[in-house]
Protein backbone atom coordinates (compact mmCIF):
# COMPACT_ATOMS: atom_id res chain seq x y z
CA UNK A 1 0.00 0.00 0.00
CA UNK A 2 2.84 2.58 0.98
CA UNK A 3 4.54 1.85 -2.51
CA UNK A 4 0.82 2.35 -4.03
CA UNK A 5 0.88 5.77 -2.15
CA UNK A 6 3.74 6.50 -3.38
CA UNK A 7 3.24 5.91 -6.91
CA UNK A 8 -0.02 8.26 -6.86
CA UNK A 9 2.18 10.90 -4.88
CA UNK A 10 4.70 10.93 -7.69
CA UNK A 11 2.10 10.88 -10.55
CA UNK A 12 -0.03 13.66 -9.20
CA UNK A 13 3.88 15.87 -8.75
CA UNK A 14 4.55 15.13 -11.86
CA UNK A 15 1.21 16.60 -13.21
CA UNK A 16 1.18 19.58 -11.18
CA UNK A 17 4.98 20.75 -10.85
CA UNK A 18 5.45 21.61 -14.82
CA UNK A 19 3.79 22.23 -18.02
CA UNK A 20 5.13 18.67 -20.11
CA UNK A 21 6.03 19.20 -23.70
CA UNK A 22 6.59 22.46 -24.08
CA UNK A 23 8.62 22.29 -27.53
CA UNK A 24 5.17 20.49 -28.85
CA UNK A 25 2.92 22.91 -27.21
CA UNK A 26 4.65 25.18 -29.38
CA UNK A 27 4.56 23.58 -32.91
CA UNK A 28 0.86 22.86 -31.85
CA UNK A 29 0.06 26.80 -31.44
CA UNK A 30 2.53 27.46 -34.51
CA UNK A 31 0.69 24.92 -36.59
CA UNK A 32 -2.84 25.78 -36.35
CA UNK A 33 -2.05 29.85 -36.11
CA UNK A 34 -0.22 29.36 -39.65
CA UNK A 35 -3.13 27.33 -41.14
CA UNK A 36 -6.12 29.41 -39.96
CA UNK A 37 -3.95 32.59 -41.41
CA UNK A 38 -2.82 31.57 -43.90
CA UNK A 39 -6.78 30.24 -44.95
CA UNK A 40 -7.97 34.04 -44.37
CA UNK A 41 -5.33 35.14 -45.99
CA UNK A 42 -6.18 32.97 -49.44
CA UNK A 43 -9.61 33.63 -48.98
CA UNK A 44 -9.47 37.51 -47.76
CA UNK A 45 -10.32 38.35 -51.60
CA UNK A 46 -13.84 36.35 -51.73
CA UNK A 47 -14.40 36.79 -47.91
CA UNK A 48 -17.63 38.60 -48.38
CA UNK A 49 -18.97 35.41 -50.15
CA UNK A 50 -17.99 33.14 -47.53
CA UNK A 51 -18.42 35.01 -44.25
CA UNK A 52 -19.94 38.57 -45.32
CA UNK A 53 -23.73 39.49 -44.64
CA UNK A 54 -25.12 39.63 -48.40
CA UNK A 55 -23.38 36.32 -49.05
CA UNK A 56 -25.54 33.11 -50.23
CA UNK A 57 -25.54 32.06 -47.02
CA UNK A 58 -26.58 35.33 -45.67
CA UNK A 59 -27.20 36.87 -42.44
CA UNK A 60 -31.03 36.31 -41.77
CA UNK A 61 -30.14 32.42 -42.81
CA UNK A 62 -26.99 32.27 -40.24
CA UNK A 63 -29.53 33.90 -37.50
CA UNK A 64 -31.89 31.11 -37.85
CA UNK A 65 -29.39 28.24 -37.67
CA UNK A 66 -27.50 29.84 -34.73
CA UNK A 67 -30.92 30.64 -32.69
CA UNK A 68 -31.64 26.75 -33.27
CA UNK A 69 -28.06 25.26 -32.37
CA UNK A 70 -26.89 27.97 -30.23
CA UNK A 71 -23.55 28.52 -31.42
CA UNK A 72 -21.19 31.08 -30.60
CA UNK A 73 -20.25 33.79 -33.58
CA UNK A 74 -19.58 37.82 -33.02
CA UNK A 75 -20.71 37.95 -36.90
CA UNK A 76 -24.16 37.49 -35.21
CA UNK A 77 -24.00 40.50 -33.09
CA UNK A 78 -24.38 42.99 -36.16
CA UNK A 79 -25.17 42.53 -39.62
CA UNK A 80 -23.10 45.27 -41.15
CA UNK A 81 -20.19 44.74 -43.49
CA UNK A 82 -17.88 47.12 -41.27
CA UNK A 83 -18.56 44.63 -38.19
CA UNK A 84 -18.05 41.89 -40.48
CA UNK A 85 -14.87 43.40 -41.66
CA UNK A 86 -13.57 44.15 -38.04
CA UNK A 87 -13.84 40.63 -36.73
CA UNK A 88 -12.10 39.23 -40.11
CA UNK A 89 -9.52 41.65 -39.27
CA UNK A 90 -9.22 40.63 -35.96
CA UNK A 91 -9.07 36.65 -37.12
CA UNK A 92 -5.99 37.78 -39.65
CA UNK A 93 -3.95 39.81 -36.53
CA UNK A 94 -4.66 37.32 -33.77
CA UNK A 95 -3.71 34.39 -36.25
CA UNK A 96 -0.64 36.33 -36.53
CA UNK A 97 0.00 37.59 -33.30
CA UNK A 98 -0.48 33.62 -31.95
CA UNK A 99 1.68 32.39 -34.72
CA UNK A 100 4.98 35.04 -33.29
CA UNK A 101 3.77 34.29 -29.81
CA UNK A 102 3.05 37.66 -28.60
CA UNK A 103 1.10 37.64 -25.43
CA UNK A 104 0.06 34.06 -26.24
CA UNK A 105 -2.56 33.99 -23.41
CA UNK A 106 -4.64 36.81 -24.99
CA UNK A 107 -4.04 35.83 -28.32
CA UNK A 108 -5.09 32.59 -28.06
CA UNK A 109 -8.40 33.53 -26.52
CA UNK A 110 -9.05 36.03 -29.58
CA UNK A 111 -7.76 33.18 -31.87
CA UNK A 112 -10.46 31.23 -31.00
CA UNK A 113 -12.67 34.12 -30.66
CA UNK A 114 -12.12 34.43 -34.49
CA UNK A 115 -12.09 30.79 -35.54
CA UNK A 116 -15.67 30.39 -34.01
CA UNK A 117 -17.41 33.35 -35.28
CA UNK A 118 -16.34 33.09 -38.55
CA UNK A 119 -16.60 29.04 -38.96
CA UNK A 120 -20.20 28.98 -37.47
CA UNK A 121 -21.29 31.92 -39.49
CA UNK A 122 -21.20 29.78 -42.95
CA UNK A 123 -21.16 26.01 -41.28
CA UNK A 124 -20.82 24.61 -45.00
CA UNK A 125 -17.63 26.39 -45.75
CA UNK A 126 -14.61 23.81 -44.96
CA UNK A 127 -13.07 20.28 -45.94
CA UNK A 128 -12.78 18.29 -42.95
CA UNK A 129 -9.56 19.90 -41.60
CA UNK A 130 -12.01 23.02 -40.32
CA UNK A 131 -13.37 20.84 -37.47
CA UNK A 132 -9.94 19.85 -36.58
CA UNK A 133 -9.33 23.51 -36.39
CA UNK A 134 -12.23 24.48 -34.39
CA UNK A 135 -11.71 22.04 -31.61
CA UNK A 136 -8.18 22.89 -31.60
CA UNK A 137 -8.52 26.60 -31.04
CA UNK A 138 -10.48 25.85 -27.26
CA UNK A 139 -8.10 23.49 -26.58
CA UNK A 140 -4.82 26.14 -26.86
CA UNK A 141 -6.99 28.86 -24.14
CA UNK A 142 -5.96 26.56 -21.63
CA UNK A 143 -2.13 25.49 -22.83
CA UNK A 144 0.72 26.87 -21.95
CA UNK A 145 1.87 26.54 -25.45
CA UNK A 146 4.39 30.52 -25.05
CA UNK A 147 7.33 29.10 -23.28
CA UNK A 148 9.44 28.35 -26.58
CA UNK A 149 9.74 29.74 -30.04
CA UNK A 150 7.72 32.78 -29.31
CA UNK A 151 8.23 36.45 -28.44
CA UNK A 152 7.03 36.08 -24.75
CA UNK A 153 9.92 33.43 -24.27
CA UNK A 154 12.08 35.91 -25.60
CA UNK A 155 10.55 39.04 -23.69
CA UNK A 156 10.41 36.75 -20.55
CA UNK A 157 14.70 36.36 -20.69
CA UNK A 158 15.52 40.08 -21.27
CA UNK A 159 13.37 40.58 -17.82
CA UNK A 160 15.32 38.01 -16.26
CA UNK A 161 18.41 39.49 -17.31
CA UNK A 162 17.16 43.00 -16.22
CA UNK A 163 16.41 41.82 -13.13
CA UNK A 164 19.50 39.92 -12.66
CA UNK A 165 21.20 43.49 -13.60
CA UNK A 166 18.57 45.52 -10.54
CA UNK A 167 16.54 47.19 -12.86
CA UNK A 168 12.85 47.58 -12.02
CA UNK A 169 10.86 45.89 -15.20
CA UNK A 170 6.94 47.25 -15.59
CA UNK A 171 4.75 45.92 -17.78
CA UNK A 172 1.71 48.05 -19.25
CA UNK A 173 0.73 46.26 -22.24
CA UNK A 174 -0.27 43.32 -20.03
CA UNK A 175 -2.60 45.74 -17.96
CA UNK A 176 -4.20 47.26 -20.95
CA UNK A 177 -5.28 44.11 -22.75
CA UNK A 178 -6.73 43.04 -19.64
CA UNK A 179 -8.50 46.33 -19.22
CA UNK A 180 -10.04 46.51 -22.93
CA UNK A 181 -10.93 43.05 -23.28
CA UNK A 182 -12.82 43.74 -19.61
CA UNK A 183 -14.76 46.55 -21.42
CA UNK A 184 -15.63 44.71 -24.36
CA UNK A 185 -16.57 41.11 -22.30
CA UNK A 186 -19.28 44.07 -20.25
CA UNK A 187 -20.75 45.96 -23.33
CA UNK A 188 -21.12 42.99 -25.20
CA UNK A 189 -22.90 40.95 -21.47
CA UNK A 190 -24.89 44.46 -21.20
CA UNK A 191 -26.17 44.66 -24.25
CA UNK A 192 -27.22 40.66 -24.37
CA UNK A 193 -25.73 39.95 -27.34
CA UNK A 194 -24.57 36.26 -26.46
CA UNK A 195 -27.21 34.49 -27.96
CA UNK A 196 -25.08 30.64 -28.42
CA UNK A 197 -25.06 28.33 -25.48
CA UNK A 198 -23.17 29.28 -22.19
CA UNK A 199 -20.13 27.36 -23.07
CA UNK A 200 -18.47 30.15 -24.73
CA UNK A 201 -19.25 33.31 -23.03
CA UNK A 202 -18.47 31.61 -19.93
CA UNK A 203 -15.26 30.43 -20.94
CA UNK A 204 -14.50 33.74 -22.28
CA UNK A 205 -15.33 35.73 -18.35
CA UNK A 206 -13.41 33.19 -16.93
CA UNK A 207 -10.26 33.63 -19.03
CA UNK A 208 -10.79 37.31 -18.41
CA UNK A 209 -11.32 36.79 -14.59
CA UNK A 210 -8.44 34.33 -14.12
CA UNK A 211 -5.84 37.22 -15.69
CA UNK A 212 -6.83 39.47 -13.45
CA UNK A 213 -6.43 37.01 -10.37
CA UNK A 214 -3.18 35.91 -11.13
CA UNK A 215 -2.23 39.89 -11.46
CA UNK A 216 -3.79 40.32 -8.30
CA UNK A 217 -2.17 37.01 -6.76
CA UNK A 218 1.21 38.82 -7.81
CA UNK A 219 1.47 41.93 -5.84
CA UNK A 220 0.74 39.85 -2.62
CA UNK A 221 3.98 39.26 -1.84
CA UNK A 222 3.75 38.51 1.90
CA UNK A 223 2.97 34.78 0.82
CA UNK A 224 3.77 32.70 -2.25
CA UNK A 225 1.55 30.00 -1.60
CA UNK A 226 -1.63 31.63 -3.71
CA UNK A 227 1.34 32.08 -6.40
CA UNK A 228 2.22 28.38 -6.42
CA UNK A 229 -1.86 27.22 -6.25
CA UNK A 230 -2.40 29.40 -9.33
CA UNK A 231 0.29 27.89 -11.13
CA UNK A 232 -0.57 24.22 -10.42
CA UNK A 233 -3.70 25.00 -11.76
CA UNK A 234 -2.03 26.14 -15.07
CA UNK A 235 -0.10 23.24 -15.17
CA UNK A 236 -2.81 20.83 -14.34
CA UNK A 237 -5.20 22.59 -17.28
CA UNK A 238 -2.51 22.76 -19.64
CA UNK A 239 -1.34 18.80 -19.32
CA UNK A 240 -4.96 17.95 -19.80
CA UNK A 241 -5.38 19.85 -22.66
CA UNK A 242 -2.02 17.92 -24.15
CA UNK A 243 -3.55 14.61 -23.29
CA UNK A 244 -6.96 15.65 -24.92
CA UNK A 245 -5.43 16.48 -27.92
CA UNK A 246 -3.16 13.12 -28.01
CA UNK A 247 -6.93 11.32 -27.35
CA UNK A 248 -8.37 13.01 -30.23
CA UNK A 249 -5.64 12.49 -32.69
CA UNK A 250 -5.64 8.93 -31.94
CA UNK A 251 -9.47 8.92 -32.13
CA UNK A 252 -9.35 10.71 -35.62
CA UNK A 253 -7.14 8.23 -36.85
CA UNK A 254 -8.50 5.16 -35.56
CA UNK A 255 -11.95 5.52 -36.23
CA UNK A 256 -11.11 6.72 -40.07
CA UNK A 257 -8.80 3.09 -40.54
CA UNK A 258 -11.93 1.18 -38.96
CA UNK A 259 -14.72 3.18 -41.09
CA UNK A 260 -12.10 2.28 -44.11
CA UNK A 261 -12.01 -1.30 -43.46
CA UNK A 262 -16.01 -1.65 -43.84
CA UNK A 263 -15.86 -0.31 -47.18
CA UNK A 264 -15.66 -2.48 -50.58
CA UNK A 265 -12.94 -0.41 -52.00
CA UNK A 266 -10.97 0.14 -49.53
CA UNK A 267 -10.96 -3.90 -48.73
CA UNK A 268 -10.49 -4.72 -52.72
CA UNK A 269 -7.81 -1.52 -52.71
CA UNK A 270 -9.23 0.55 -55.31
CA UNK A 271 -10.23 3.07 -53.25
CA UNK A 272 -7.15 5.61 -53.45
CA UNK A 273 -7.86 5.35 -57.75
CA UNK A 274 -11.20 7.01 -57.32
CA UNK A 275 -10.53 10.40 -56.29
CA UNK A 276 -7.78 10.70 -58.08
CA UNK A 277 -10.24 11.05 -60.82
CA UNK A 278 -12.76 13.36 -59.25
CA UNK A 279 -12.52 16.68 -60.81
CA UNK A 280 -13.10 18.88 -57.62
CA UNK A 281 -9.65 17.07 -56.00
CA UNK A 282 -7.70 16.74 -59.37
CA UNK A 283 -5.61 20.42 -59.16
CA UNK A 284 -2.91 18.38 -61.22
CA UNK A 285 -4.69 16.18 -63.50
CA UNK A 286 -1.56 14.85 -65.21
CA UNK A 287 -0.13 14.28 -61.67
CA UNK A 288 -3.15 12.49 -60.62
CA UNK A 289 -2.87 10.16 -63.96
CA UNK A 290 0.35 9.26 -63.41
CA UNK A 291 0.06 8.24 -59.65
CA UNK A 292 -2.76 6.24 -60.65
CA UNK A 293 -1.29 4.44 -63.79
CA UNK A 294 0.29 1.31 -62.07
CA UNK A 295 -2.44 -0.87 -59.83
CA UNK A 296 0.38 -2.15 -57.46
CA UNK A 297 0.74 1.70 -56.49
CA UNK A 298 -2.87 2.19 -56.10
CA UNK A 299 -3.09 -0.84 -54.17
CA UNK A 300 -0.16 0.04 -51.87
CA UNK A 301 -1.27 3.32 -50.87
CA UNK A 302 -5.31 1.78 -50.33
CA UNK A 303 -3.90 -0.68 -47.90
CA UNK A 304 -0.87 1.06 -46.60
CA UNK A 305 -3.38 3.70 -45.43
CA UNK A 306 -5.15 1.81 -43.85
CA UNK A 307 -3.17 -0.03 -42.13
CA UNK A 308 -0.84 3.10 -40.86
CA UNK A 309 -4.38 4.70 -39.09
CA UNK A 310 -5.49 1.63 -37.73
CA UNK A 311 -2.26 1.00 -36.16
CA UNK A 312 -1.05 4.14 -34.79
CA UNK A 313 -3.04 4.12 -31.57
CA UNK A 314 -1.58 0.84 -30.62
CA UNK A 315 2.33 2.33 -31.66
CA UNK A 316 2.70 4.78 -28.81
CA UNK A 317 4.44 2.63 -26.20
CA UNK A 318 7.03 1.81 -29.13
CA UNK A 319 9.01 5.18 -29.36
CA UNK A 320 10.80 4.09 -32.40
CA UNK A 321 7.66 2.38 -34.42
CA UNK A 322 5.45 5.62 -33.59
CA UNK A 323 7.81 7.85 -34.89
CA UNK A 324 8.10 5.85 -38.20
CA UNK A 325 4.49 5.59 -38.55
CA UNK A 326 4.12 9.58 -37.42
CA UNK A 327 6.55 10.25 -40.18
CA UNK A 328 4.36 8.25 -42.81
CA UNK A 329 1.41 9.86 -41.98
CA UNK A 330 3.02 13.28 -41.91
CA UNK A 331 3.85 12.83 -45.68
CA UNK A 332 0.92 11.32 -46.56
CA UNK A 333 -0.79 14.33 -45.61
CA UNK A 334 1.50 16.10 -47.96
CA UNK A 335 0.86 14.29 -50.44
CA UNK A 336 -2.89 14.82 -50.19
CA UNK A 337 -2.11 18.27 -49.84
CA UNK A 338 -0.43 18.78 -53.27
CA UNK A 339 -2.09 16.24 -55.17
CA UNK A 340 -6.14 16.19 -53.81
CA UNK A 341 -5.79 19.95 -53.48
CA UNK A 342 -6.56 20.12 -49.94
CA UNK A 343 -3.56 22.32 -48.59
CA UNK A 344 -5.26 23.29 -45.15
CA UNK A 345 -6.72 19.96 -44.41
CA UNK A 346 -3.43 18.60 -44.24
CA UNK A 347 -2.06 21.83 -42.47
CA UNK A 348 -4.43 21.51 -39.63
CA UNK A 349 -3.43 17.11 -39.43
CA UNK A 350 -0.19 17.67 -39.15
CA UNK A 351 -0.09 20.06 -36.70
CA UNK A 352 -2.35 18.01 -34.67
CA UNK A 353 0.24 15.24 -35.43
CA UNK A 354 2.78 17.26 -34.36
CA UNK A 355 2.08 16.82 -31.03
CA UNK A 356 3.57 13.00 -30.89
CA UNK A 357 6.73 14.82 -32.60
CA UNK A 358 9.98 13.77 -30.24
CA UNK A 359 11.45 16.09 -28.25
CA UNK A 360 14.91 15.76 -29.05
CA UNK A 361 13.90 16.22 -33.39
CA UNK A 362 12.57 19.40 -32.01
CA UNK A 363 15.15 20.22 -30.04
CA UNK A 364 17.63 19.56 -33.79
CA UNK A 365 14.84 21.82 -35.70
CA UNK A 366 15.55 25.11 -32.82
CA UNK A 367 19.11 24.39 -33.43
CA UNK A 368 18.55 24.22 -37.30
CA UNK A 369 16.78 27.72 -36.97
CA UNK A 370 19.22 29.74 -34.76
CA UNK A 371 21.96 28.55 -36.95
CA UNK A 372 20.08 29.63 -39.89
CA UNK A 373 19.27 33.32 -38.30
CA UNK A 374 23.05 33.66 -37.70
CA UNK A 375 23.63 33.28 -41.39
CA UNK A 376 20.97 35.55 -42.64
CA UNK A 377 21.71 38.17 -40.03
CA UNK A 378 25.23 37.62 -39.56
CA UNK A 379 24.19 38.18 -35.65
CA UNK A 380 25.10 36.47 -32.75
CA UNK A 381 22.07 34.92 -32.10
CA UNK A 382 20.81 36.65 -28.28
CA UNK A 383 17.64 37.79 -29.83
CA UNK A 384 16.12 34.40 -30.46
CA UNK A 385 13.35 32.88 -29.59
CA UNK A 386 15.26 30.11 -27.20
CA UNK A 387 15.02 26.27 -28.14
CA UNK A 388 18.35 25.56 -28.95
CA UNK A 389 21.71 27.08 -29.99
CA UNK A 390 24.23 26.86 -32.44
CA UNK A 391 25.06 23.86 -30.81
CA UNK A 392 21.99 22.76 -31.93
CA UNK A 393 21.33 21.32 -28.44
CA UNK A 394 18.50 22.52 -26.18
CA UNK A 395 18.96 25.19 -24.92
CA UNK A 396 17.58 25.52 -20.85
CA UNK A 397 13.77 26.35 -21.12
CA UNK A 398 12.63 29.79 -20.44
CA UNK A 399 10.64 30.60 -17.33
CA UNK A 400 6.95 31.60 -18.62
CA UNK A 401 6.19 35.27 -18.41
CA UNK A 402 3.77 34.39 -15.29
CA UNK A 403 7.07 33.00 -13.03
CA UNK A 404 9.45 35.68 -14.31
CA UNK A 405 7.21 39.06 -13.44
CA UNK A 406 4.78 38.45 -10.39
CA UNK A 407 3.13 41.58 -10.16
CA UNK A 408 1.41 41.96 -13.68
CA UNK A 409 -1.26 40.17 -15.70
CA UNK A 410 0.27 37.02 -17.46
CA UNK A 411 -1.00 36.92 -20.49
CA UNK A 412 1.55 34.70 -21.98
CA UNK A 413 1.37 31.32 -20.46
Amino acid sequence: MNRFSLSVSAGIARVTESAFAPYQSAVVRIGFSLTWLLFLLREFPHREELYGPDGPWNWELARQLIDSNGAFTALMWSDGRGWFEVVYALALLSSALLLLGWRTRAMSVLFMVGVLSLQNRSVFVGDGGDNVLHLMSVYLVFMRCGRVWSLDARRARREQEARARGERVTDRVGPVLWAVSGCALITVTVADRFHSEWTIPALLWAAWCVQGLWWAVGRLRKSTEPRILFDVIGNVLHNGALVVIMVEACLIYATAGWYKIQGSRWQDGTAVYYPLHLDYFSPWPMLADLLSASGTMVMIATYGTVIVQVAFPFTLSNRRLKNVLLAVMMTEHAVIAVVLGLPFFSLAMIATDAVFLPTPFLHRIGGWAVRARERLFSGDGHDGDGGGDGSGKAAPEPADEEDAAPARVGFTA
